[in-house]
């Protein structure tokens, strides 16, 4: 997830693009850059860190005379974020500059064939290497549009890209698959965005450019082509009315209201590269060289915890791994026996938690290897650990993680498929059933959400003077009754508590009243029966239910909350949301600062 913007126009195109890039920082901010015509050479600049480093640069040089050029703020998914992996990249001959939002699946055998040619390549992107492909076929086809049009072809993932031509002065040229991008269309001005804060202050009337499309524009005109045909599309202007706050939202109320709703868009992230179409197996090149773990501890705080106990069961049903799952500030003051030959997996969102970071330490100083797990490139957990795997999640702007999380199961399913095959011991019906759920999940996910938020703000109207709630879930539903009690209680400011449902009998059934609501995650699986007489128990003591059930379940409780079956475990990645828009309504009910909750920040880096 990064930030793009292209202007044509007349106007002094770096100080428009470098204010877009102000609106599109929340998209990603590990650096910046710019690419713009000063005279017959294409110059780029770049800088590492916030984007007040790159108009640091900027102000040194004479940029008010290009009228047209690139801008991107970066989110990195492959390289270091530091200056020479930020965007724009160059070909060989600097006879285009590229900036790219997604992730191209297939960039290390292209790497290779352009190695093979001759090409050297200065970053360890991926970008780059669509930028020199690009380059390539441009310099054997003459035409700009050709050249993205045959490179394009040869690409397997998601896109969004806008290219500079030092050929092509006042020009642009853009492309998109599965990765936004938007045109502005002004007076003597047009502009490409990867979200429409970038223009919002010069033009409100917009085109949506949908998947595979190429689109060209200059000052004066625009025009859309069938990236494979280049033949001409039809495409209508529209008019927007949103503001500026409402558009980086992408229309949402708030961040946490974004985020969820992109988890099917995470979820298809985090399967590019690593999952082969119409193959039941499963490749994570990070872990190729390594041997499935003897034994397993799982380090994390808060929903990174709940992520690695959910993960437990499928790495000891899946892959036969002993496995323990750690509360990193317990685990740092205790003795534990840990040593050579047993495996540490950190997971952390930001990658700058400091107990998951000192458990990181404490394991490998008694010679355990650590994998680590975490959304951020470049953090001090991808630096510590012996091997990183990026969940590729994009920037999480509410303090409340929701999208964090589903990236984190998403890759713990990968990780326990991986390591059972490298045992030989994965069940086969795993192995032919996984992979192709897996494949359909962000289509299922993507038609439920809206059905699932119209649900919670039902539910919410109803409880909203409850001052206390249980969560209760079995199997891989008792992490998600810890989350769902967390995200009630961190946002909306009601006590929660999530329980094992075979636990409630040993002290928690003694709160049950009529005040005291129960939420109940009751999937109709094979521990369906036994959840059904816990919520037994509930009801005789006059304790009001609302129960996250699927088709087939018979269950008669006061508020059930029918949601789609799907795969095995991952009928979890259809109840994860609904638990996060129930606390997410309640506390847009309720009147809380949902972003940003109080006394909480998005990252504890300090004890």
């Amino acid at each position: 997830m990064c930030g793009i913007i292209g202007y044509c126009g007349h106007r002094p195109a770096v100080p428009v693009i470098v204010e877009g890039l102000k609106r599109l920082e929340y998209r990603g901010y590990d650096s910046a850059g710019v690419a713009f015509l000063q005279g017959k050479d294409l110059i780029t600049v770049r800088a590492e860190g916030k984007l007040v480093n790159l108009e640091t640069k900027l102000a040194a040089q004479n940029v008010y005379l290009a009228t047209s050029g690139v801008g991107h703020t970066r989110w990195a998914t492959h390289g270091l974020p530091i200056e020479k992996n930020a965007h724009p990249h160059c070909d060989a001959s600097r006879s285009i500059a590229l900036v790219h939002n997604g992730i191209i699946e297939n960039y290390q055998d292209l790497k290779k064939e352009l190695a093979a040619a001759g090409v050297r390549f200065a970053s360890e992107t991926d970008t780059e290497v669509l930028a020199q492909l690009v380059g390539h076929y441009y310099k054997e086809k003459g035409s700009l549009a050709e050249a993205i049009s045959k490179a394009l072809s040869r690409v397997e993932g998601a896109y969004a890209i806008v290219v500079v031509s030092r050929d092509n002065p006042g020009m642009l040229y853009a492309a998109r698959k599965q990765s936004p991008l938007v045109m502005g269309v002004g007076v003597g001005e047009n502009f490409l965005a990867s979200d429409i804060p970038a223009f919002l202050p010069y033009t409100r009337e917009v085109v949506f450019l949908d998947d595979g499309e190429m689109a060209r524009i200059d000052a004066g005109s625009w025009q859309v082509l069938d990236v494979a045909t280049l033949a001409p599309v039809k495409k209508e202007v529209q008019h927007i009315s949103w503001d500026v706050s409402a558009a980086q939202k992408g229309g949402f109320k708030h961040f946490m209201l974004k985020e969820i709703f992109e988890q099917p868009r995470v979820i298809a992230d985090c399967l590019a590269g690593r999952v082969q179409r119409g193959s039941e197996r499963v490749a994570l090149p990070e872990l190729e060289a390594m041997d499935a773990p003897e034994r397993l501890f799982i380090v994390a705080c808060g929903t990174s915890y709940h992520a690695g106990l959910w993960g437990m069961y499928l790495m000891e049903q899946w892959a036969g791994i002993p496995t323990r799952v750690e509360i990193a500030s317990e685990l740092r003051y205790r003795e534990p026996v840990l040593g050579p030959g047993d495996t540490v997996l950190a997971i952390s969102q930001s990658g700058e938690t400091a107990d998951t970071l000192a458990g990181m330490h404490l394991a490998k100083a008694r010679g355990a290897r650590v994998i680590g797990l975490c959304n951020v490139v470049g953090s001090s957990v991808a630096r510590e650990a012996d091997v990183v795997v990026h969940t590729q999640a994009g920037p999480e702007i509410s303090v409340a993680s929701t999208k964090a999380m589903c990236s984190q199961l998403t890759l713990l399913t990968l990780m326990a498929m991986v390591f059972g095959q490298k045992k030989g011991v994965l069940p086969a019906d795993v192995a032919a059933h996984c992979v192709p759920a897996l494949e359909g999940l962000p289509a299922l996910l993507d038609g439920i959400l809206p059905a699932l938020r119209e649900r919670a703000k039902e539910l919410c109207r109803v409880y909203s003077e409850a001052r206390s709630f249980l969560f209760l879930g079995r199997g891989l539903c008792y992490p998600l009754a810890l989350e769902g009690a967390l995200k009630l209680k961190e946002i909306s400011y009601i006590h929660a508590e999530g329980y094992a449902a075979g636990e409630m009998k040993h002290g928690p059934i003694a709160l049950i009243d009529p005040k005291f609501p129960t939420f109940a995650l009751a999937p109709h699986d094979g521990l369906y029966p036994k959840v059904k007489s816990n919520l037994q128990e509930v009801q005789a003591r006059g304790g009001k239910i609302i129960a996250l059930t699927q088709p087939g379940a018979d269950l008669d409780v006061d508020h059930p909350w029918e949601i789609p079956a799907a795969w095995g475990p991952l009928s979890t990645f259809l109840m994860l949301p609904a638990l996060q828009l129930f606390a997410y309504e309640m506390a847009d009910y309720l009147g809380k600062d949902v972003d940003q909750p109080r006394n909480l920040a998005k990252s504890v880096t300090v004890e």
